[in-house]
């Protein structure tokens, strides 16, 4: 997403406020090629069973990380409070759609075979770029989507919690009767 909008405001796609002059950087050559080549890792990363969620683990942090300080970048500077709810709802936000993603991903890798893993991940990628062009065409749009992918992601973490809670957990048989019968 950094690297479609660095790109869009280096084009002119979109315009940007001028109180978001704080998000021009992400415009600049180094931002975008940065951008490009975790978006290339990202793309095959995702692709191979299990790495996808070492990858995922490791971006537990930096996503939330990021999305807090993207969220923090567009308030105003000179009021504290909407400082600290921006971050912690930028934050938030960008966690529960990264848990989500990352419950998905952890059902997909219990399946079998190699090829729900390929699916699974093109299907993301196909969504995150519609869900880009829409952003860019209607925003007022693309936010309500966006709202209902995080309420979806709550739905996943749900779902992939009760999945693990039951892969994890010691399977108890009934046991048998074993009293003699008279």
């Amino acid at each position: 997403m950094t690297l479609v909008t660095g790109l869009a405001m280096h084009f002119g796609w979109i315009a940007l406020p001028e109180k978001l002059h704080a998000l021009a950087v992400l415009a600049n050559w180094w931002v975008i090629g940065a951008a490009a080549i975790g978006t290339l890792a990202e793309f095959f990363a995702d692709k191979v069973q299990f790495v996808d969620s070492a990858w995922d683990a490791v971006h537990s942090v930096i996503r939330p990380l990021g999305g807090a300080l993207l969220s923090l970048a567009i308030v105003d500077s000179g009021n504290p409070t909407w400082q600290v709810l921006s971050f912690l709802l930028g934050g938030g936000a960008a966690f529960m759609a990264h848990a989500g993603k990352s419950g998905a991903r952890a059902m997909v890798n219990a399946s079998p075979e190699p090829y729900s893993n390929v699916a699974v991940s093109t299907g993301e990628d196909v969504v995150t770029t519609g869900l880009m062009a829409m952003a860019i065409a209607n925003p007022v749009l693309a936010a309500v989507v966006a709202g209902f992918i995080v309420l979806g992601s709550f739905w996943l973490v749900y779902k992939a919690r009760r999945f693990l809670k039951r892969l994890l957990s010691p399977r108890e048989r009934p046991m048998k009767d074993i009293t003699p019968r008279a």
